[in-house]
């Protein structure tokens, strides 16, 4: 399904090689951080799944969304169309997301957290938002910077539509960022991070309005 309708992985490289590159997830503090995205339309922006509806609502358009599809699909097929790339994680829990959503994008690049297959990629990473910067990192980008990426307690509002299991969601992320501490001791790019919560390895980066 996916390998069908992939596009030139060339294209990804192309799009974040030795480029600034922002890696927005759907935390507590993405909607507040808004403006800072907005002002630097420069960034390549690799979105995490829900993260995208901030966005569109928001009249900014993703440059690649990394999604598993438990998103709003209404807004992925919105950033699809709107011309973001759709790096789609397949996994045992969405195959029926994969049927209905897959066919109507155009731009798509497979992803796979076990061995891959023809045009399906293992890029790393564990969760969405962790899966965006290892993407950036996997492709060279210059710099990564995360906006709305919080590994804590607290599941943002434009996170997973429906959560089954809070404390599962809540170990998911804990690894999501010990996987991005493990990334920053081998990265070649400069790290920074916008949340109040800090990831070793990433510098922290304090976003301040006039």
């Amino acid at each position: 399904m996916i390998k069908k309708k992939t596009i030139d992985i060339k294209v990804l490289q192309r799009k974040i090689a030795r480029r600034h590159v922002m890696a927005i997830g759907a935390g507590d503090s993405l909607i507040s951080n808004i403006k800072f995205i907005k002002k630097n339309r420069k960034f390549v922006k690799i979105v995490a799944d829900g993260a995208s509806q901030a966005l569109i609502e928001n009249h900014i358009t993703p440059d690649i969304v990394v999604t598993d599809l438990d998103g709003d699909a209404l807004f992925l097929r919105k950033a699809e169309r709107a011309g973001a790339i759709m790096v789609v994680h397949s996994h045992g829990d969405n195959v029926e997301e994969l049927k209905k959503l897959v066919p109507t994008f155009k731009r798509v690049i497979g992803s796979t957290q076990v061995m891959p297959v023809e045009n399906v990629y293992n890029f790393g990473g564990f969760t969405d938002g962790d899966r965006c910067v290892f993407l950036a990192d996997e492709f060279g980008a210059k710099e990564i910077v995360l906006v709305g990426m919080e590994f804590g307690d607290r599941i943002g509002e434009h996170s997973k539509k429906i959560v089954k299991n809070i404390e599962l969601k809540k170990e998911k992320m804990k690894v999501g960022k010990r996987l991005l501490e493990i990334l920053a001791k081998r990265s070649h790019s400069r790290l920074f991070d916008t949340s109040q919560r800090p990831i070793r390895g990433f510098t922290s980066l304090t976003i301040q309005y006039d």
